[in-house]
């Protein structure tokens, strides 16, 4: 056997040495036996090399799964490898289930056609996973009805996870791309355990004929009753078009007349009569949610609309800024229609110009702020490239100034087009603060000194329902993030909490009425006891004091997470009602961004149906997992 003395050599580094018994060295070879031999069979190998002994076992024992170890011990020149191996002999094997899943994961998500499973290179590159027997990739047909079991699905777990809800909102809107229209809804709410918010797309249905008031209404009744929802939303938002302004406020519930006058009045009514006058069943039968116009659409059009019309009014503005915006087309232009154009500014400034587009809100001042950055040089040595009259210094300045007063306003747009982290009660004090920056900026202006009063003017008439709005002061205050805190004064501080503090206190009647009610009848066997019970009150000051602590609780907190809520059950309550909502419809504005990369002019021969639910199943993510309301 080896000494301890004797040099390594490659054999007692090796990992399959484990095979093979060592028996002596001679010079440049190493004598050792195999053990997987049957009887004693002796082997030579070289001191640097095992070829030999690999070859040895590759042949005589091809049919032997070898595993390779470790070698132990640092007296025969053993060392220990510095990175593990991975063994890939027993690979995970899919089943049918598992394959079509992320072959459905794979179409959907990143929105590919059908016939994606069909692709030759496609499945060429499936036959390569390791699956079942049996199991194997399906054709398009079988695939498509895979399709539409899991959107059944879906829509299953949806009107599940709804019928656990007592609050939830939607938006809405119509789309119109390759000469179709489509009616998106999605559906929002606050998840009341965990206080995260949710979201689901629930259609994108094909809209046909003209985009009228009543057609909106019955279709927009039929997606909220299919998911029976109609009567837990709160709100349903959309943008400022007349026909969706006028569905909502002739569809809205009608409101009973409790007065007392008209009690003892008896009307007698013609039998025969009644049965022969045709009813209109649509009328009776729709009824549509609160109305809540679209936030960031309504600061656009403040934006766009109002301060346009502002500058082109005023005479100290009107040509300068006629002119500045002039030159600035020119510019746009040529950099967006030239490919040597759009070299020119990128070798000047080291940046491409953004150009407006009338479909994007804020884009505007995106551009208009992308030339207020760059420098009066280098500004025109761009415009005499180009070929254009250059930009004087009192347009740069109204440049300057236009950015300046606009900026707060293109942040709170930014503000209210959030889903995730934005809620009703965010407009607000989104809307309070920009008041406060824009008047602010006033003092360091020169050309547009009374712009900023001009944008205040404009945001307090067509907010001025919403400013007044007391749903919307209790969905603010009752979050942990706003409190009263974006309040400016003492005295409407004041008033938002008697506000909060009577919403509290009719939850607590509420309640208390609840539980009288359900409370079993208690035999009065005195007539002591029975007259004790005819004349039991109400605790007012019980009721009051309970409603206040937590009022004063709420406020003294210092916690500005939602979550927070948790600790103070009435006012939670209030929240989930009043912060269902999001403030725009942007969510269902991204719901038809999707669905510009789904239907293509290339996929021209997708059905209807098949469009809406692929759509559907990629915005809520229903096969990655990402939408937060699948049971896992």
């Amino acid at each position: 056997m080896a000494s301890q003395s004797d040099p390594p050599v490659a054999f007692f580094q090796w990992k399959y040495r484990h095979y093979f018994s060592y028996q002596e060295k001679k010079g440049t070879s190493v004598s050792v036996k195999c053990t997987l031999c049957p009887g004693v069979k002796c082997l030579s190998t070289s001191v640097s090399s095992n070829s030999n002994l690999m070859k040895h076992l590759s042949t005589a024992h091809a049919s032997t799964t070898l595993v390779a170890k470790t070698p132990e011990g640092k007296g025969d020149g053993g060392t220990k490898p510095k990175q593990q191996k991975i063994d890939f002999t027993t690979p995970h094997v899919l089943s049918q289930t598992e394959l079509n899943k992320g072959v459905a994961r794979y179409v959907v998500e990143d929105m590919l056609p059908l016939s994606t499973v069909e692709s030759a290179s496609f499945r060429e590159l499936v036959s390569k996973i390791p699956v079942r027997g049996g199991v194997r990739l399906p054709c398009r047909k079988t695939f498509s009805n895979y399709i539409d079991a899991q959107y059944a699905e879906m829509n299953v777990e949806l009107k599940r996870t709804f019928d656990k809800l007592e609050y939830l909102s939607t938006t809405a809107d119509i789309w119109t791309a390759c000469n179709k229209s489509y009616l998106g809804v999605t559906a929002h709410w606050i998840n009341p355990q965990s206080m995260e918010r949710g979201k689901a797309a629930l259609a994108c249905r094909r809209f046909k004929g003209r985009h009228t008031h009543d057609k909106i209404a019955t279709e927009l009744d039929n997606i909220h009753s299919s998911y029976g929802i109609s009567h837990k939303i709160t709100t349903t938002v959309t943008d400022n078009g007349s026909n969706f302004v006028k569905a909502f406020k002739k569809y809205q519930p009608v409101e009973q007349d409790d007065s007392d006058d008209d009690e003892d009045e008896v009307t007698f009514t013609n039998i025969s009569e009644a049965l022969q006058t045709p009813v209109d069943d649509e009328e009776n039968v729709i009824t549509l949610p609160p109305h809540q116009r679209c936030a960031s659409h309504t600061l656009n059009l403040v934006s766009c609309t109002d301060i346009d019309k502002w500058l082109l009014s005023t005479p100290g503005t009107k040509a300068v800024y006629r002119s500045a915006t002039t030159k600035c087309t020119g510019l746009w232009n040529k950099a967006s229609r030239s490919t040597v154009a759009a070299e020119t500014v990128h070798d000047v400034i080291s940046k491409k110009l953004l150009v407006p587009c009338t479909t994007r809100w804020n884009s505007f001042y995106d551009a208009l702020d992308r030339i207020c950055g760059i420098p009066m040089v280098e500004l025109n040595t761009i415009s005499s490239k180009f070929g254009l009259t250059a930009i004087t210094e009192r347009e740069h300045q109204f440049i300057r100034e236009y950015c300046t007063v606009m900026k707060p306003l293109t942040v709170a747009l930014d503000i209210l087009q959030g889903e995730d982290r934005c809620y009703h009660g965010t407009l607000l004090p989104t809307l309070e603060t920009l008041i406060f920056k824009t008047l602010q900026l006033k003092s360091g202006l020169h050309i547009l000194i009374d712009l900023p009063e001009a944008i205040v003017t404009a945001i307090k008439t067509r907010f001025a329902e919403v400013l007044e709005s007391e749903d919307a002061v209790l969905a603010a205050v009752t979050l942990p993030k706003f409190k009263l805190r974006w309040l400016r004064t003492q005295d409407r501080k004041d008033k938002a909490k008697a506000s909060l503090l009577a919403e509290c206190r009719k939850i607590v009647l509420y309640q208390d009425q609840q539980e009288g009610t359900s409370q079993p009848t208690r035999h009065l066997s005195t007539d002591s006891a029975i007259e004790d019970e005819f004349f039991s009150f109400e605790d007012e000051d019980d009721t009051s004091a309970a409603a206040e602590s937590q009022v004063g609780d709420y406020l003294k907190s210092g916690e500005q997470g939602i979550e927070s809520l948790n600790r103070f059950p009435l006012i939670k309550n209030i929240s989930l009602k009043h912060n269902a909502a999001t403030p725009s419809s942007a969510p269902v504005e991204r719901l038809f961004s999707l669905g510009k990369l789904v239907l293509t002019p290339q996929r021209n021969r997708l059905s209807d149906q098949k469009f809406e639910k692929l759509l559907v199943l990629r915005y809520n993510h229903w096969f990655d997992g990402k939408n937060g309301w699948k049971d896992k």
